[in-house]
C-alpha cells in the first residue's frame, strides 16, 4: 500500500510502540535485543518496566479464569517465559528486577528510549488491582514510583498498567503525580478518562491494536500470520495513529523475527513508528473528548480490561 500525504502533528501515519517488560528474563534478554532493531532501523518506542519483584509463577493460579488454558497453549507460555520464570514466587524466591537488571533499564534510556512505570510486582497489580481499596492501590503504586526513582534518578512521566488492568483510584494518583499520559487500556482513540465516579486529569492513550499473544492459534495464524494481521489492522483509521503492544519476553525473544517484519513493513508504507511521547506531542490535546473507561473483554485475551467505552463525555 502506497503511503498517504495524510500527517499527524507531522507524523505520518503514526504507530507508536509500547514495550511492556513484565519479568526478569525479559529485561535482561529481551530488551537488549529490541534496543538492537529499534535503533538499527532507527525507529522508537516506549519501555515500561515491572521494577519490583518477578513472582511470574503465581499467575498459575489464573488457570480457572475463562480462557487462560486456552492462551497458554496457543502461545506457548513455557517456550516463551523459560521453566525458571515460571518457578519464580511459587519454588524459587522472586528476585528484584530494578535492583538486578537496572543497568538494562538505564541503558535504554541512555539509548534515547522513553522509559516509564509498569508496575511494581506485576502479578499483585494485575490481578488485584480491579477490586482494590484505595489504600491498596496508593501503595503498591507509590513502590513503584519510587523504584523507577531509584533506578532512573527522577521521577515517572508516564504509565501503562500491568495487564490492563486499573481502577478509579489510579485516576487520581496519576492526576497527583502530574504524569503527562498513561497507557492503561484498550480502546480505539486517545481521551480524557472517567471512571466510575472519578474524573482522571492524566491523558489516556490506549493500545488500539490486537497484541501478537491474541492472535497466535486463532483461525489458524502462526506467528508470521499474527504480523500479517496487526499490519492489515493498522490500515484501518490510519491516519489518526495506532498504538501497538508488544513484550519483551515475546517480541523481544522468539517472536522478534516476526516483529521486524511488521516494522520493516511500516517503514516500508512511509509510516512513523514512535515512542508514546511523540505521539502524544502530537496531537491535540484541547480536542480530545473524554470517555468511560469499563472493565470488559478484548478476544484472544482472558478475563477483563480496562477499555473505553463508546460514551463521551
Amino acid at each position: 500500500m502506497a503511503a498517504t500525504s495524510a500527517r499527524v502533528g507531522g507524523l505520518n501515519r503514526p504507530v507508536a510502540l509500547k514495550v511492556d517488560v513484565d519479568t526478569l528474563r525479559g529485561t535482561r534478554e529481551g530488551v537488549p535485543r529490541l534496543v538492537e532493531l529499534l535503533c538499527r532501523l532507527g525507529v522508537g518506542g516506549t519501555f515500561y518496566f515491572s521494577l519490583g519483584p518477578d513472582h511470574t509463577g503465581r499467575a498459575l493460579k489464573r488457570v480457572f479464569r475463562r480462557g487462560f488454558l486456552g492462551k497458554v497453549r496457543r502461545t506457548n507460555v513455557a517456550g516463551h517465559y523459560g521453566f525458571r520464570t515460571l518457578m519464580y514466587g511459587v519454588l524459587l524466591p522472586g528476585p528484584n528486577i530494578g535492583r538486578r537488571a537496572g543497568d538494562v533499564m538505564r541503558s535504554v534510556r541512555a539509548a534515547g528510549f522513553e522509559v516509564g512505570i509498569h508496575c511494581y510486582d506485576h502479578v499483585r497489580w494485575q490481578d488485584g488491582v480491579a477490586q482494590a481499596s484505595a489504600a491498596w492501590t496508593r501503595r503498591e503504586y507509590q513502590r513503584a514510583t519510587d523504584a523507577f526513582a531509584q533506578v532512573f534518578g527522577e521521577p515517572a512521566r508516564s504509565h501503562a498498567a500491568a495487564g490492563w488492568q486499573i481502577n478509579p483510584h489510579t485516576l487520581v494518583l496519576q492526576t497527583e503525580a502530574g504524569l503527562r499520559y498513561a497507557s492503561d487500556g484498550r480502546g480505539p482513540r486517545p481521551f480524557w478518562p472517567v471512571m466510575s465516579d472519578v474524573i482522571g486529569g492524566c491523558l489516556q492513550i490506549p493500545t488500539t491494536l490486537p497484541t501478537f499473544d491474541e492472535l497466535i492459534g486463532v483461525e489458524g495464524r502462526d506467528a508470521d500470520g499474527a504480523a500479517d494481521e496487526v499490519l492489515r489492522l493498522s490500515r484501518i483509521d490510519a491516519d489518526a495513529g495506532h498504538v501497538f503492544t508488544l513484550h519483551a519476553e515475546l517480541e523481544g525473544q522468539q517472536l522478534l523475527p516476526q516483529f521486524e517484519k511488521l516494522l520493516r513493513a511500516w517503514l516500508a508504507e512511509g509510516r512513523s513508528v514512535v515512542a508514546l511521547r511523540d505521539y502524544a506531542g502530537s496531537l491535540d490535546q484541547a480536542s480530545i473528548g473524554r470517555g468511560r473507561i469499563v472493565m470488559g473483554e478484548v478476544p484472544g485475551r482472558s478475563g477483563l480490561l480496562a477499555v473505553s467505552g463508546q460514551a463521551t463525555l
